[in-house]
């Protein structure tokens, strides 16, 4: 079993862990230690069990922060998964009937003869013009 040191609270001390534990110990150690840092620099030098102590509550008391948060948010996501499998589970909706209006062929003729006269005329008026 391999033996780590660690430095908490600008103490060392030396902790067994299983092979292949040495990163996680060495991450928990450091944030055990920015804890204990934290209370040092406030109330200056701590018996060592108080440091230990009061870092274990800081981060335990942080740690239950975490895990209320954590369950809000897994009742949200749960919520959010329960409509989501509503949504796709309930039936499509009736598609709406969408009315397109169209313009009879006859105003179209209408338009097209109108359009011939306005050019007749206008041809007329040009001649006149010209003549003069």
């Amino acid at each position: 079993m391999p033996n780590i040191e660690i430095i908490i609270g600008g103490r060392s001390f030396e902790v067994a862990c299983q092979p292949g534990e040495e990163p996680y110990l060495a991450a928990a150690a450091r944030t055990l230690d920015a804890e204990a840092s934290v209370l040092s620099e406030q109330n200056g030098r701590l018996p060592e069990t108080r440091l230990l102590l009061m870092s274990g509550l800081m981060l335990a008391d942080k740690t239950v922060g975490l895990e209320e948060r954590l369950k809000g948010l897994e009742a949200k996501l749960a919520e959010a998964s329960a409509r989501i499998e509503a949504m796709e589970t309930a039936p499509r909706p009736e598609p709406e009937r969408v009315e397109v209006p169209v313009i009879p062929a006859s105003v179209g003729e209408s338009l097209a003869d109108l359009a011939a006269r306005a050019e007749a005329l206008a041809s007329q008026v040009e001649e006149k013009l010209a003549g003069t």
